[in-house]
């Protein structure tokens, strides 16, 4: 298969995982009714079946039972599923409490967290330009302080849970399916003695709201599972730059949906934070898309000069 058609499934893949993730709150507004932790607790459950079925599916065993057996990754990947779980039940509250759009603008700010993270914790240097689009996006931030009257918790833990989450497994060189299977299943004793707990104190929703509800927590497997496989799929085919520009598609796509679906209060004061952030993010994204080409065109000069 040559490149172009590469490139063209690649973007396609990523589209898909993007909008799925960008979409997901239709789907925990509709489990709303259930507790957060009941919906986690059924998250990580149903993804393991759904994980485990795709890793046979594609016979990926052997790197599935290698990585059990190595118990100093074992004990990071107990720390990143630690820090998704966290970040999965903030973003489930945060959809049940109609505070969709706080959400939105966590994985906006999520780019510029992973940056600043690794700047502390890789000596990783930023370039001028992304402090310029730091700066800006922390103007929204305290815009949001000062003139809305709140700090915007939801957003802060959303960015960074997930960039802590990313900066780790950013350490961890393996597959991000079989990653995923490996932590949901190192949180499923959690889950399954929670809902274990739930059903002896006679709080269990799971069988006792009708076939619906049933049907919707099992469906919380291929809401996690399915957007990863796509999200794999296109990462094995597109640049990290492409791939940068597409990932703004999940938090446009749910601010959309809290705004024109969900009715969510969006006012002028907002807008100036939301402004910021956008900003900060054409000025970081278009630095880092020209940095690369230069990088590119400098090895290309390297490799024939050689």
């Amino acid at each position: 298969m040559n490149s172009e058609n590469l490139t063209r499934q690649g973007v396609l893949f990523a589209l898909g995982a993007f909008s799925l993730w960008g979409l997901a709150p239709i789907y925990f507004k509709a489990v709303a009714t259930i507790s957060p932790m009941e919906v986690l607790a059924h998250r990580v459950i149903w993804s393991v079946f759904f994980l485990l079925l795709l890793i046979g599916a594609t016979r990926q065993w052997k790197p599935l039972f290698t990585l059990i057996g190595e118990r100093k990754t074992l004990l990071r990947l107990l720390f990143t599923a630690f820090l998704i779980s966290i970040n999965w039940l903030i973003f489930i509250w945060a959809v049940g409490a109609s505070r969709i759009i706080e959400t939105s603008l966590g994985y906006y700010i999520n780019p510029l967290i992973s940056v600043i993270l690794a700047m502390l914790f890789l000596g990783e240097r930023l370039r001028p330009i992304q402090w310029v689009a730091i700066a800006i996006a922390l103007a929204g931030v305290i815009n949001q302080i000062i003139i809305v009257g709140s700090i915007p918790l939801v957003a802060l833990a959303l960015a960074f849970s997930f960039g802590f989450y990313g900066l780790v497994r950013k350490k961890i060189s393996v597959n991000p399916i079989i990653g995923l299977t490996v932590e949901t299943l190192l949180l499923m004793p959690f889950a399954l003695l929670y809902l274990g707990w739930l059903a002896f104190n006679n709080g269990l929703m799971f069988t006792h709201q009708g076939m619906t509800i049933d049907l919707l927590l099992i469906a919380a497997g291929l809401v996690t599972s399915l957007p990863l496989i796509c999200f794999a799929a296109a990462t094995n085919r597109l640049s990290l730059t492409s791939m940068g520009l597409i990932q703004y598609v999940a938090p446009s796509l749910t601010f959309l949906l809290a705004i024109l679906v969900y009715d969510e209060p969006f006012g002028a004061s907002q807008l100036v934070t939301f402004g910021c952030i956008w900003g900060a993010l054409v000025l970081f994204t278009i630095e880092g898309y020209h940095y690369q080409r230069r990088k590119q065109i400098a090895m290309r000069l390297t490799a024939c000069t050689s």
